[in-house]
């Protein structure tokens, strides 16, 4: 079995995360060639400026399994979170590793990040067909927060999510 381990991105790891966060929003159908996103999805810089960007990596063999991009209101890439909140974004999970439980380590290692700071909350959004993480996030304690819920493009239905802490 796999030993995941969850720390901070480096530069050295910015490629291989843009890669596998298009591949994995790609592989569920959340874009396809040529979206628009997978720009945002590939410039790990941009993400790195704006916030924390975690990787969950293989221990074994080092490989990159999945990151996730940890945000603070203020930051130019929170969408939802407000005083007292913590939000991550971009949860991806390179489509070899998925369902081995690495979505929910990078979660939770927000989770810990957001406890960490007396967040009270953390707030995300899914998109409304996404089903299998619809799924993770109620089993890990998420509720959902209709009022979160909003659309950057019509075609585009974001549903809100809110995790209490403490």
């Amino acid at each position: 079995m796999t030993e995941i381990h969850v720390r901070p991105a480096t530069p050295a790891d910015h490629d291989a995360i843009g890669a596998l966060s298009v591949a994995a929003y790609r592989g569920d159908g959340q874009t396809k060639q040529d979206h628009p996103y997978e720009s945002h999805l590939r410039d790990v810089g941009a993400r790195a400026a704006g916030g924390e960007v975690l990787v969950a990596v293989d221990e074994a063999t080092g490989a990159v399994l999945g990151s996730v991009t940890f945000v603070l209101p203020g930051s130019p890439l929170a969408e939802l979170a407000t005083d007292g909140e913590a939000e991550f974004r971009m949860l991806a999970v390179s489509p070899q590793a998925q369902g081995r439980g690495v979505g929910e380590a990078l979660a939770r290692a927000c989770l810990a990040r957001a406890g960490e700071l007396g967040c009270r909350s953390v707030v995300i959004c899914v998109r409304d067909f996404a089903a299998d993480a619809r799924r993770l996030y109620a089993r890990m304690g998420f509720e959902r927060a209709p009022e979160l819920d909003w659309s950057p493009l019509p075609e585009v239905i974001l549903l809100g999510l809110r995790y209490p802490l403490g």
